[in-house]
């Protein structure tokens, strides 16, 4: 019985590790910039708390999702912002217990030819959810009102066509069912710089600095204009827009799922309880030994 109950208590821990992991790496990074930067950090949510809260949230999540399957749920939520605003820390802390058959993330490439000469719209409607499914976007349909139009990769007219066309389509969702919530992450530029230089001084993350990002920090106003334009134009009664002060990643975080569990009224959903079976035996089974050349190596 002790033993059972120990690797019980070992297994829930491994499970913590995983958020653990990631937030030690974003604490690194920190440090590694730390002795450069003159002005000090505003303080954060205490770590114990940060921890505490995002454990229940994502139980709550779980709920959600359980709920999202029992009532045959389609939903939608949009995560913008700028570049290093925290959408993907954010997205990964949603979907971290959750099953990925039910609530999956769409982070499309940059379009090909044949998508570029197709309804703008068209190569996002193949990713919506399913009946009982949802569907996080790492940047959207909303690419049109910020990089490509800041970047000069659509016209002044596709603009236009744009933002006269999305809160139809978004509309149209709606009425078809799904649930479409949107969000954009808010930082300062001075916090946008702290985080490229980050980046710049980890190897582990210089992967994350593309050419467009440079260049967002030269065209910083455009971006401030061109999403001061999107949010008073695409901000309608059937799909809003929420703002996620963003500064704080942690208390981001917590905010957005808080944010989001609110949405969605949900209750727990009637389950059968669960036996497991008896494994069947057969007495004429022999289990065949593997090849000592097939096993990894235990390094560790």
């Amino acid at each position: 019985m002790i033993d059972q109950l120990s690797r019980i208590k070992a297994e829930i821990a491994d499970s913590f590790d995983e958020e653990l992991e990631m937030q030690m790496e974003e604490d690194r990074l920190d440090e590694l910039v730390a002795e450069g930067m003159s002005e000090e950090a505003e303080p954060t949510i205490d770590r114990k708390v940060y921890f505490r809260e995002l454990f229940r949230l994502q139980h709550e999540l779980v709920r959600l999702q359980d709920w999202v399957q029992y009532k045959k749920l389609k939903v939608v939520v949009l995560f913008e912002g700028r570049d290093s605003a925290g959408k993907g820390g954010a997205i990964k802390r949603v979907t971290q217990r959750l099953n990925p058959r039910v609530c999956r993330t769409v982070a499309l490439p940059a379009p090909t030819e044949r998508e570029r000469n197709q309804w703008y719209f068209q190569r996002y409607v193949p990713h919506l959810p399913t009946a009982g499914e949802m569907v996080l976007f790492d940047r959207s349909w909303y690419n049109r009102a910020g990089v490509e139009r800041v970047m000069g990769f659509c016209t002044p007219e596709e603009l236009d066509e744009f933002f006269r066309t999305v809160p139809e389509f978004e509309r149209m969702l709606v009425r078809s069912g799904i649930v479409l919530i949107k969000y954009w992450f808010s930082i300062t530029n001075e916090e946008q710089e702290f985080r490229f230089k980050m980046r710049i001084h980890d190897p582990l993350k210089q992967w994350k600095l593309s050419p467009m990002d440079m260049e967002s920090r030269v065209h910083w106003e455009e971006y401030t204009k061109a999403k001061e334009e999107m949010l008073a134009r695409t901000h309608i009664e059937e799909a809003p827009w929420w703002v996620v002060q963003a500064v704080d990643k942690k208390k981001a975080r917590l905010n957005c799922i808080a944010h989001l569990l609110k949405q969605i009224p949900y209750e727990d959903v009637p389950k059968p309880p669960i036996d497991l079976p008896e494994r069947i035996r057969h007495d004429d089974y022999i289990r065949r030994p593997v090849p000592p050349d097939m096993y990894v190596p235990e390094v560790y």
